[in-house]
C-alpha cells in the first residue's frame, strides 16, 4: 500500500493484470521524466520537497506529462495523505466529503494533498469552495489541467495556487520511457529504426500514449521485424493534440500569423497543415488570412488583400479537399510578400485621435449645401475642387476646426510603399506651402 492511501488491497488484487503504463509509474520524483525545470534540486517543486513543504498549485501541461504522477508523489514524499478526484465524474457532494475529511485528518496532525484532474471543468462556483479550504490550509490543492488556465480558472482560486507549467515530453525522455518498457516486457520492441522513429514521433510527447503502443507492439509475434508501413498498420494513428475551440486553437493560428509575419513560408505551410489536420475550418484561416493582408502587408503589396479573398471565395466554391489548396497559395504569397504595418498603425492612430477629440464638426467647406439655410450657413463656402487645381492638388485643410493637422500613415520603404511614400510626403509638403 503507497503512503497516503487509507484502501487496504483486496485479496487477489496483486495478481490482476496491470496495464505497462501503470506498471511504469515512477516510485521517486527523480525518476519522472522531462520535468526537471520544475522536479530537479533547484527546480521549484523540488525546492519545495527538499523543504518538506507544499503550498497549493496547478500543473497545466499536455496529456500523459506526468501530473498525475508528480502529485502522487508529492503527497508521498511529504508524508500527506493523498485524495483523487476528477472533476468530470465528481460534484459538490463529493468535495464536501473531502472537505470534512481533510478537516478530520488535520485534527489528527496530517495534513491531505487534494488532486483534482481536470480542474477546469468545474464550474466557476465549484472552484471558489475551493477557496476557503486552500485559504486556511485544509488542504493542499494540485490541480490538473490540460487547458490554460489564465482562461479556464477564477482568478481568486489561481491568486492561491502557483502554476508550473510541465513540457511536453521531447524525443529523448520518449527513448527513455521505451527502453524502460521494453526492460518490463523483456525484450525489445519489433521494429526497424525507421519505424521506432516513426513510433516516436507518434506519440507526440505523450508518455502514457506511447507505453500503450509499446504494450500493443509487444503482443505481436515473435520474429517479426515491422518498418513503418508495418507500423501504421499494427496501430492506429494517433489524432493530432488539437482543440479548436481552446488553447492549441489559439496557439497555432498564432505561430501561423507569426510565421507568415516573418517571411518564412516553409514553417507557415507546416502550422497550416497541422491545423487541418486537427480539423480547424478552413474559413476560419481563411478569414486570419484576409486580416493578416491588411494587417501585415498592407500596401506594401496591394494585391495580398485580392489573393487572401481570391482564395477564401475559392475554398467557398471548391469545398475540401480541394479547395485548402487555395488557402495555402495564399499563405505562401502572403509569407513571401513584402511586409509593412503602417496602414495598422495609421488605422490605429487615428481612430485614437477620433475617440480623443469627440464630436468636431467637420470645416463648413467640405460640406453639402443641399438646402438654402445651409448655404445661408457658410456650408459648401470656399471649397476648391481639386480636378480644377494646378496638378490636381488644392491643398485645403480637411480636418476639423480647431485641431491641428496629424500625420497618422507612414508608409515604409518596402514594397509598393516605397512609391506610396514619396507620393504622401510630396502631399503633406504641397499642403504646407499652400497653407503657409
Amino acid at each position: 500500500m503507497t503512503a497516503g492511501s487509507d484502501r487496504e488491497p483486496g485479496l487477489f488484487e496483486a495478481e490482476a493484470p496491470r496495464p505497462l503504463a501503470d506498471r511504469l509509474r515512477p516510485a521517486r520524483l527523480e525518476d519522472v521524466l522531462g520535468q526537471d525545470h520544475l522536479l530537479g534540486p533547484d527546480g521549484p517543486i523540488g525546492r519545495m520537497v527538499g523543504e518538506a513543504r507544499l503550498t497549493s498549485m496547478v500543473l497545466w501541461g499536455p496529456p500523459g506529462s506526468g501530473k498525475t504522477t508528480i502529485a502522487r508523489l508529492l503527497a508521498n514524499a511529504t508524508a500527506h495523505h493523498f485524495e483523487p478526484l476528477s472533476a468530470v465524474f465528481s460534484g459538490v457532494a463529493d468535495l464536501k466529503r473531502v472537505f470534512d475529511e481533510a478537516r478530520g485528518r488535520r485534527a489528527g496532525g496530517q495534513g491531505t494533498v487534494l488532486f483534482v484532474d481536470e480542474i477546469h471543468r468545474f464550474n466557476r462556483a465549484q472552484q471558489d469552495g475551493f477557496l476557503p479550504v486552500v485559504e486556511d490550509g485544509t488542504v493542499i490543492l494540485v490541480g490538473a489541467t490540460t487547458e490554460n488556465p489564465s482562461f479556464e480558472l477564477n482568478g481568486a482560486l489561481l491568486s492561491r495556487c502557483q502554476v508550473f507549467v510541465l513540457r511536453r515530453l521531447d524525443d529523448a525522455a520518449v527513448e527513455t520511457l521505451l527502453r524502460r518498457a521494453e526492460a518490463e516486457i523483456g525484450h525489445r520492441l519489433p521494429l526497424d529504426g525507421a519505424a521506432r522513429a516513426a513510433l516516436l514521433a507518434m506519440a507526440d510527447g505523450d508518455g502514457r500514449y506511447v507505453l500503450n503502443l509499446a504494450e500493443e507492439l509487444a503482443t505481436l509475434s515473435a520474429g517479426e521485424t515491422l518498418d513503418v508501413a508495418g507500423l501504421t498498420q499494427a496501430v492506429q494513428r494517433r489524432a493530432p493534440l488539437y482543440d479548436k475551440s481552446r488553447d492549441g486553437h489559439y496557439n497555432l493560428i498564432s505561430a501561423l500569423h507569426k510565421s507568415i509575419r516573418g517571411s518564412d513560408p516553409d514553417a507557415a505551410l507546416y502550422w497550416l497543415s497541422r491545423m487541418f489536420q486537427g480539423g480547424e475550418d478552413p474559413r476560419y484561416v481563411a478569414r486570419r488570412l484576409t486580416r493578416l493582408a491588411a494587417e501585415d502587408v498592407g500596401l506594401a503589396d496591394p494585391q495580398a488583400l485580392v489573393q487572401a479573398v481570391a482564395a477564401w471565395q475559392a475554398y467557398e466554391r471548391l469545398g475540401s479537399p480541394e479547395g485548402e489548396l487555395a488557402i495555402a497559395q495564399s499563405v505562401v504569397y502572403l509569407a513571401n510578400a513584402p511586409k509593412s504595418n503602417a496602414l495598422y498603425k495609421g488605422f490605429n492612430a487615428a481612430w485614437a485621435a477620433a475617440e480623443r477629440t469627440g464630436s468636431l464638426m467637420p470645416p463648413k467647406h467640405i460640406l453639402n449645401a443641399p438646402t438654402r439655410l445651409m448655404k445661408d450657413l457658410g456650408y459648401g463656402t470656399g471649397y476648391r475642387y481639386d480636378h480644377n487645381e494646378e496638378g490636381g492638388f488644392s491643398g485645403q485643410n480637411y480636418f476639423p476646426d480647431g485641431m491641428a493637422p496629424e500625420a497618422y500613415y507612414e508608409p515604409t520603404g518596402r514594397g509598393d510603399e516605397a512609391g506610396l511614400r514619396a507620393r504622401v510626403e510630396a502631399f503633406r509638403a504641397k499642403r504646407k506651402d499652400k497653407a503657409g
